[in-house]
């Protein structure tokens, strides 16, 4: 469970990225959040694994307060929480496989890594979370041969190669054309509803985030305007979080950059 209570997060410049956040996430939740660029969308997420700090307010994870952690239990902690980034960051001059493996590269003794040395069972649940994601047959495959969506695949299969309870992702399908777009969404929640994996996902594609989450945490200016089921979003929700800026049909009318 993810506990947000009272959180805040100031940048040194004096900006206020989050504002008073209250929230909980249970385990197993797909959730989406939406909202203006700038409104604190990455903030919030990135804040679960401690990528940005929280400057008050309490933020804990299983009953863990995430401030409190530093160093090994830190990375301990981290091991825990997958993250997927638009970019992918994936070595692109290597092949799929390898691109995976290196999720086990933190656990492994120095040696290991320096000769890229793994184990039989290591490949092979390599091998496996490429298969969950649909791409077994690209294992061999040097990555910057693939498409971006396939590429956005490898990434998650690298990030359940963690065996993760948490999966934070970083607008995961802005890089990529509506139809693959679907395709990485469609993996998204299958593994949510297969492994009980909690999946939080920040997004810019309003229909998407209906289509695919449960829940909608709408954010505006460091603040929660909306937490609720996505099938209770409307037009005057969608205004309400993206400050007026939809038409009569619900369509945000200024999207992200």
């Amino acid at each position: 469970m993810i506990k947000f209570e009272d959180v805040g997060k100031r940048y040194p410049n004096g900006f206020e990225g989050l504002k008073h956040v209250n929230l909980t996430i249970e385990q197993g939740e797909f959730v989406a959040i939406i909202g203006l660029s700038g409104a604190g969308k990455s903030t919030l997420i990135r804040t679960i694994n401690r990528m940005h700090d929280v400057t008050s307010g309490k933020l804990t994870v299983d009953d863990v307060d995430v401030m409190s952690l530093s160093g090994k239990q830190l990375r301990r902690f981290r091991r825990k929480i997958g993250m997927i980034f638009q970019s992918f960051n994936l070595i692109t001059r290597t092949t799929v496989i390898k691109n995976v493996l290196t999720a086990f590269v933190p656990d492994m003794p120095w040696y290991r890594s320096f000769f890229g040395i793994y184990s039989k069972e290591e490949k092979m649940k390599a091998l496996e979370c490429l298969d969950k994601v649909g791409i077994l047959d690209k294992a061999f495959v040097r990555a910057d041969q693939l498409s971006g969506g396939q590429q956005q695949r490898v990434a998650l299969a690298r990030t359940l190669a963690q065996s993760p309870q948490i999966i934070l992702a970083d607008e995961p399908v802005a890089a990529l054309d509506p139809v693959t777009a679907r395709q990485v969404m469609n993996d998204f929640k299958r593994i949510n509803e297969d492994m009980n994996i909690s999946v939080l996902i920040n997004i810019h594609h309003v229909d998407l985030a209906l289509k695919y989450a449960t829940r909608v945490i709408g954010i505006r200016e460091g603040e929660i305007v909306y937490d609720g089921p996505s099938s209770d979003v409307n037009s005057e929700v969608l205004g309400k979080i993206y400050n007026g800026k939809v038409d009569s049909e619900g369509n945000v009318q200024e999207e992200e950059g």
